[in-house]
């Protein structure tokens, strides 16, 4: 069964100062013209965002005795050591895909490839925080859902981290009908709109949720290093 979730701009409640220390602002008050540059954009944002997720379940999971690999409804996912470890107390599996909508994707290329890349990159900033954020609303939701029956969540997990293959996203989005969301993959396996993140959680009455192992990847410019540090926070 797929759970469906969709949220207004203005419902995520982002803060401006988080916005700011992801832009490299911290504790720092923002310089012209990006104060100018971050309320348009926040503006812009109430019009130009659809957000909205959906999360698959599955108690039909296997791991695979290596501890490098599941299946959910016998679909194969080679996900690395790092993640499966992570899930492998789970009892059930959760598939999710989440998106900012394609308008504050398009906004944001078009700034960062025209005439204002500064801009376009506030604009692309606040499009990443918006599906991040809208990810963490639906975990926490399922998580309260789900605490009646005492089971928890472990921390959240994407194609393309850890060791996990991006090839993997045309498996995962098998789950979903097709354009679910308005999302979709291409040949590549990249997501579009490009502000749109998908995974798995782990769902049980003894799974942990785990901080990231950040220092483990090799990305040097990734903006989910702080995203993520900040979701922590929150759970």
């Amino acid at each position: 069964m797929i759970h469906n979730y969709q949220f207004n701009f203005q419902e995520l409640d982002i803060s401006k100062n988080e916005i700011s220390e992801l832009l490299g602002f911290n504790g720092e008050e923002m310089p012209e013209p990006f104060g100018s540059y971050l309320e348009e954009a926040c503006q812009d944002a109430a019009r130009l965002c659809d957000i909205r997720g959906a999360v698959y379940i599955s108690e039909n999971i296997e791991f695979i005795s290596n501890n490098s690999a599941f299946t959910i409804d016998g679909q194969f996912f080679d996900a690395g050591k790092l993640i499966s470890r992570q899930l492998k107390k789970a009892t059930s599996l959760a598939l999710f895909i989440c998106t900012a909508g394609e308008g504050i994707s398009k906004k944001s290329q078009a700034l960062l490839h025209g005439d204002d890349p500064a801009k376009g990159y506030v604009y692309d900033v606040l499009g990443s925080i918006t599906v991040e954020t809208a990810m963490d609303k639906i975990q926490r939701q399922l998580r309260e859902e789900l605490s009646a029956t005492g089971e928890k969540l472990t921390n959240r997990y994407s194609p393309g981290y850890c060791d996990w293959s991006v090839a993997h996203q045309h498996k995962l989005f098998s789950f979903f009908p097709e354009n679910h969301c308005g999302i979709s993959v291409n040949s590549s396996a990249l997501m579009h709109p490009i502000k749109s993140v998908s995974g798995v959680i782990g769902i049980g009455k003894e799974v942990k949720f785990n901080k990231y192992h950040c220092e483990m990847c090799t990305s040097e410019t990734c903006i989910y290093r702080n995203l993520r540090s900040r979701a922590e926070k929150i759970f």
